[in-house]
């Protein structure tokens, strides 16, 4: 299979409709994975797996899904799918299968960054497939999780509810900063269905569970609090406090590692908008201005989609000095197409 097919690349329908089957219909099974005799492995494969995850993960963090998720469809099918196919002891393939999940599960990520939202979907369900079959709890529910993200940043609430209570259903002994990574997405998809009261009970959750996890330890590349602040920001936005909403994401700005170069596009134009929608004009181009220092090094859907709304709304101000020199800037560092 060529991972770079033009069917492949233009699924990109989202479906909610889509049937997500439950940890009991998952775990142990994986009846469409036979074993050949080919080739044999063990947990020395699993660990180059495991790395190399780590490094596309990196790479979509500072560069975008468009360039990295390329390199993991490519991996996915020549190398790891082979791999899934290997004869190995039973502990080996369990490792393997939940090594392929949290592959799928990041290029299912990467997928939703570029914008093709149907084949998100079908990474996300092999994901938990391969997760059940691999009784990989965590995987399974960062999966759901995922899910959750991509319906409500698409509009579907009642959707991203869905997911995101089953996520955190499946999870009943998470630790603290698990517990507050699925709860502030419960209160994110709550709030966008103007279920005030859950959302802010969530939310809450979220916080208390944070401050523990953050008593224990401090964990690069988990669940901080600047995705905590992000949470309260989208929160807050939804029920109708914008002043609250830009408090949040300002206080997630200044705690966000600088390596999350893709987050920090996305999240600081959001931060603008939500700047320009309470009058603060001036201020939503020094923000904006923030996000074209790194916008050019960032392939990604989401970013792309934030700069042509940075365009719509600034364009009928240009009798403002702040926003006409934007605009200016902005068009020598933005693709042709997003333009037009």
């Amino acid at each position: 299979m060529n991972p770079s097919r033009r069917s492949v690349l233009g699924a990109g329908l989202f479906s909610v409709a889509l049937t997500v089957p439950g940890w009991q219909d998952v775990v142990g099974r994986m009846e469409a994975i036979q074993t050949g005799h080919t080739q044999r492995i063990g947990m020395p494969e699993v660990e180059m797996v495991m790395a190399m995850t780590e490094r596309v993960s990196e790479l979509d963090d500072q560069f975008g899904g468009r360039h990295a998720r390329p390199m993991a469809a490519a991996f996915l099918v020549n190398t790891v799918a082979p791999y899934l196919r290997a004869d190995a002891p039973e502990h080996v393939r369990k490792a393997m299968m939940s090594a392929a999940s949290d592959l799928c599960y990041l290029t299912g990520y990467m997928a939703v960054d570029e914008g093709v939202h149907g084949l998100a979907q079908q990474y996300y369900l092999k994901a938990l497939e391969l997760a059940g079959a691999s009784e990989d709890h965590l995987t399974y529910c960062t999966t759901l999780r995922g899910m959750s993200v991509q319906a409500v940043d698409l509009g579907h609430g009642r959707e991203a509810m869905r997911l995101a209570d089953a996520a955190a259903a499946a999870s009943p002994q998470a630790g603290p900063r698990m517990r507050a990574f699925l709860a502030g997405q419960q209160a994110h998809s709550a709030a966008q269905i103007g279920d005030r009261s859950s959302a802010l009970m969530y939310l809450r959750q979220a916080e208390v569970a944070m401050d523990k996890a953050e008593s224990r330890e401090k964990a690069f590349g988990s669940y901080d609090p600047a995705a905590l602040n992000y949470h309260t920001s989208q929160v807050r936005y939804e029920l109708g406090d914008m002043h609250g909403a830009v408090e949040a994401m300002q206080q997630s700005d200044k705690l966000r590692y600088a390596v999350y170069r893709r987050t920090r596009v996305k999240e600081r134009a959001l931060l603008a908008e939500r700047q320009f929608a309470v009058g603060h004009v001036e201020a939503a181009c020094a923000t904006w201005h923030l996000v074209l220092d790194d916008y050019p090094l960032v392939q990604s859907g989401r970013a792309d989609q934030r700069v042509r709304t940075m365009y719509q709304l600034i364009r009928p101000c240009q009798k403002s000095p702040a926003a006409r020199e934007l605009y200016e800037r902005a068009r020598l560092v933005t693709p042709a197409s997003l333009l037009a």
